[in-house]
């Protein structure tokens, strides 16, 4: 069904990359969650309405901030669609994680709402009448709730979105709460114990929980989080396919919204390369980067001193005694500036978030480990960070 959907109502869907298709998955999300959202909340209110039962009604207040959760989520992704101007030049694909979380802000409200109105049943307790409409409707619901978490499941995978990642979740725990209630239903019928406060306490820790898992996962990427493994590892692989480039490091990305990636790094490439050639290397990565990932970068060139034998001698000590301090310690950009009041060593050494010894204390413990090696040279160090899975190897 959603393979069908999708081929109607999306053109060109296979190019996911592309702002505008994915808005278009996105708007399609949203006018599905919608109509299907509005026809639960109607039925649920009636059912409610005639079984008396405070846990149906809740079930189907759920749903209505569902729709509405539809209506941000198609809003967002509209917005998102919208090219880059002048004052946002990078796009406005970040606006698809703001709506995730006020689709997450929405859920998480709504759970402390239905937590209030269950305390109150518990309190003061109704009774229930069960109807065997009831029934019918919940039942039929949790089917409708389990295809719509199939759908977005479907759409979030097609284009990566965590916000059709959190609404398939949503729908997830709208079974699960909806089955409670319909127990709470049948343990009403079977036996005449009314339990209906206590099933609409566990329907709001569902919709509460569920806010909160689904707001921190679009909540990560505005923050900043780590860049996706499988990209770093493609950019490295790509950029490392000309033979002239030595090593690469420092890099960054930069994520403005899905399928808005910009990057930048360092690549290592011998000094005896002329100017034009090294910057043919540069173009060339770049543009292959650009090709097969989608994503813009900026490379940086360092110069390497390849033939220098003394230099090689020195940068070989300085591994060493970075290695005995701590193996996951890495060094790059080594270079030894001969200076008339004596040569410095200087390079950059990658730590990982965490590391025991502070900065200052991790230099100063390197200047010992080297002169222990090659006495009478200066040391200059960089400490930099990085997670250790995204670190040069």
């Amino acid at each position: 069904m959603a393979g069908l959907l999708i081929k109607l109502f999306i053109k060109d869907n296979g190019n996911v990359h592309d702002p505008k298709v994915r808005q278009a998955y996105g708007m399609l999300s949203g006018l599905v969650g919608i109509a299907c959202n509005l026809l639960l909340v109607a039925v649920k209110f009636a059912a409610g309405f005639l079984a008396g039962s405070v846990s149906v009604c809740a079930d189907a207040f759920n749903n209505l901030s569902d729709a509405g959760s539809s209506i941000i989520t198609f809003i967002g992704f509209k917005m998102a669609g919208r090219p880059a101007d002048i004052d946002h030049p990078f796009g406005h694909g970040r606006i698809e994680y703001i709506s995730g979380l006020a689709v997450s802000a929405a859920i998480v409200v709504m759970g402390v709402e239905l937590f209030e109105s269950s305390i109150v049943r518990i309190l003061h307790p109704e009774a229930v009448k069960p109807v065997i409409l009831t029934f019918l409707i919940l039942a039929g619901s949790i089917l409708v709730k389990m295809w719509m978490a199939a759908f977005n499941r479907a759409l979030g995978r097609k284009i990566d979105s965590a916000a059709m990642r959190a609404t398939a979740a949503d729908s997830i725990s709208d079974c699960l709460s909806t089955a409670v209630v319909l127990a709470s239903m049948a343990a009403c019928a079977l036996t005449g114990v009314n339990i209906d406060g206590y099933a609409g306490l566990i329907v709001a820790a569902f919709v509460f929980f569920t806010g909160i898992d689904a707001a921190k996962e679009t909540l990560q990427p505005l923050l900043g989080q780590q860049a996706d493994e499988e990209l770093v590892r493609g950019i490295e692989s790509l950029v490392m396919q000309d033979t002239h480039i030595i090593g690469i490091h420092d890099l960054i990305v930069h994520d403005y919204g899905p399928g808005r990636v910009f990057a930048s790094l360092h690549a290592e490439i011998p000094y005896t390369i002329g100017i034009l050639e090294a910057h043919e290397v540069i173009d060339s990565a770049e543009q292959r980067i650009h090709d097969e990932l989608g994503c813009s970068i900026s490379i940086h060139m360092d110069p390497v001193v390849t033939d220098d034998k003394q230099a090689e001698d020195l940068k070989k000590a300085a591994q060493e005694a970075i290695e005995a301090i701590d193996p996951v310690l890495e060094m790059h950009d080594f270079r030894v500036a001969r200076r008339p009041d004596g040569d410095s060593l200087i390079f950059d050494v990658v730590a990982p978030f965490g590391f025991p010894l502070s900065d200052e204390a991790l230099k100063q413990q390197i200047s010992e480990e080297i002169a222990k090696r090659k006495r009478g040279y200066k040391v200059q160090v960089q400490v930099d960070k990085a997670a250790l899975k995204f670190q040069k190897h």
